[in-house]
């Protein structure tokens, strides 16, 4: 994907900020392609009308001079003598005494934040985090690009899972296989720790995978993903290796018309938690309504839960061409069992393009 940097930190500069400071993480990397680890040693990456600023160890400094295109300036610190002069100095030869600063409150760290703050109290923080990620929910085509071919290697590695799994497999076991699948199909990594859940364990949606071991009728829940050059995929399917009972398959029919009533409104307008609602009336229509416990859906990019879109009750913003989410409605019902059938959905200018076509059966075919 060829990306233009400049275009996405010229949005920044709309932000009523004198600067924006972010630390290493999915917003440093989406304005810079800089993926950064965040460590012991702070780093900042400054955005200001006058440019773009990075405070680095000494030892990144490599990482800046193969990237010329952010024509980025940087001020360098070195272990020895630590951190808190090269954050004076960016203050000082920046111009930002008693600037406002706006700022990720969800991933800046308290460290960062409390020696800028030392340094010139009277600093004046903005929390932005709303704004950056109104940034990132519009996609462009190459990103959806990019979100189609990791959903199309996670399912291949779905596939070939079905293939192999057997009774008797533990849920650790259908997991690793299915993490391993996932590398060996093309994903660079895993978008999150692959989930299963069997039998009445799955009656958790927010579950752990133990050492249960899968039987002969049980249900098998799987919600999994991996990455392409940071896009995440983020799946669910529900199975039966063997006969569902009359519940289950309830349960399932049910959780799959809510699915593809959610789908049918999706268009450019339409209130988020309109399509939240389109799928809870099917699921409260079948006297399932108490056991579906969370909202149908969430941004999807390069995290695997971006709050914006938020597809739930009481969200009135509305679906713009371009946001990338989730719909995941569900059943768990305690003791029985859970299901939950989640697809990947771009809005278009007109509707809807459904990024995942993994069959949604409970044979898995």
């Amino acid at each position: 994907m060829t990306t233009s940097y400049t275009t996405r930190i010229d949005a920044l500069h709309r932000i009523d900020a004198d600067a924006v400071i972010l630390v290493p993480g999915a917003n440093l990397k989406y304005f810079t392609g800089l993926d950064f680890h965040l460590s012991e040693r702070p780093i900042l990456g400054v955005f200001t009308a006058d440019g773009l600023t990075f405070v680095v160890p000494q030892l990144e400094v490599q990482t800046l001079v193969k990237r010329p295109d952010l024509n980025a300036r940087a001020i360098t610190w070195r272990d020895e003598e630590g951190y808190m002069g090269a954050f004076a100095r960016l203050i000082d030869e920046l111009g930002l005494r008693g600037a406002r600063i706006g700022v990720d409150g969800m991933t800046m760290r308290v460290t960062e934040l409390l020696n800028l703050q030392q340094i010139d109290p009277s600093l004046r923080v903005t929390p932005i985090e709303r704004d950056l990620i109104a940034i990132r929910a519009i996609k462009s085509a190459d990103e959806i690009a990019l979100l189609r071919t990791a959903v199309q290697r996670s399912e291949a590695a779905l596939s070939a899972l079905l293939n192999e799994v057997q009774i008797g497999w533990t849920e650790r076991q259908i997991a690793r296989r299915l993490s391993d699948l996932l590398i060996a199909h093309g994903c660079e990594a895993l978008s999150f720790g692959t989930l299963v859940q069997t039998g009445a364990n799955s009656d958790n949606p927010h579950g752990a995978t133990t050492d249960r071991v899968l039987g002969e009728n049980d249900f098998l829940l799987i919600d999994f993903g991996g990455s392409v050059d940071g896009y995440m995929a983020d799946i669910t399917r529900t199975f039966c290796l063997g006969t569902p009972t009359d519940q289950m398959q309830h349960m399932f029919d049910t959780v799959l018309r809510a699915n593809e009533a959610a789908k049918a409104i999706v268009k450019p307008g339409i209130e988020m938690q309109a399509v939240d609602d389109a799928a809870r009336s099917v699921i409260d229509a079948a006297g399932l309504g108490e056991y579906f416990t969370h909202r149908t859906g969430h941004g999807l990019g390069t995290d695997t839960h971006e709050p914006i879109p938020q597809i739930a009750r009481g969200v009135t913003d509305t679906l713009q061409a371009g946001m990338v989410f989730t719909i995941e409605p569900g059943v768990y019902i305690p003791g029985v069992g859970g299901v939950r059938i989640e697809d990947n959905v771009a809005v278009t200018s007109d509707g809807i393009d459904v990024l995942t076509s993994f069959p949604r059966t409970l044979s898995g075919r």
